[in-house]
């Protein structure tokens, strides 16, 4: 796309522009469209499953405050414990799998990774106890609906800048405490190193 500006723009764009469509391919409005128009989230249509990883993609952009405002307004606006709590289908469990996991932190946007992309914490405290015997821990005592920007992230006391944890670091059943703000903190995970996987290096430019 030309780099990470352009790749923001375009990102950005999704939420801004009018939640206009073609229904020509359905015959009719379905409701994954209506429920698009309703939620008043430009063209970020997230019971269409397809498109439910592209708000992580900021992680790889240079933007990651982006991915938690975000992941945090579509756990808010788009997800309640009602009978009509899902927005579209509930395909194989994977907007309710989507939520378990935005939820916690992060998110495995690429499954074919060792990666998990993170997002912003719900939870103030949340424990993993993972199947060979080690407990995760995630603390953000600080989390609140008007906080849901990472400050920073410590593994353990050790400070950490990268926007994704590895399958491995989780199996090792670390602490990770998440410093939240109510302000966006545009220099955690910016860095070039900082970046998910991927297959090219052009997004670093």
């Amino acid at each position: 796309m030309g780099g990470r500006a352009r790749f923001n723009a375009m990102m950005d764009s999704v939420f801004r522009l009018p939640p206009v469509f073609d229904d020509s391919y359905y015959g009719q409005v379905i409701h994954e469209i209506r429920e698009m128009q309703v939620m008043n989230m430009g063209n970020y249509a997230h019971g269409n499953q397809p498109i439910q990883h592209q708000i992580y993609l900021y992680d790889w952009s240079g933007q990651p405050w982006k991915t938690q405002f975000w992941v945090r307004e579509v756990m808010n606006r788009l997800y309640s414990a009602a009978p009509d709590g899902y927005c579209g289908d509930e395909d194989n469990g994977q907007t309710s799998a989507w939520y378990v996991f935005s939820a916690l932190g992060f998110y495995p946007v690429c499954p074919a990774t060792d990666q998990y992309a993170i997002g912003a914490p719900l939870f103030r405290r949340a424990l993993l106890h993972l199947t060979n015997g080690r407990t995760v821990t995630l603390s953000a005592p600080a989390n609140s609906d008007s906080c849901r920007y990472i400050g920073a992230i410590s593994i353990d006391g050790k400070s950490y800048t990268k926007t994704y944890f590895t399958h491995d670091e989780l199996l090792q059943g670390p602490i990770i405490s998440f410093d939240m703000r109510s302000q966006p903190v545009k220099t955690w995970g910016t860095g070039a190193g900082d970046v998910p996987y991927s297959f090219t290096n052009y997004n670093y430019r």
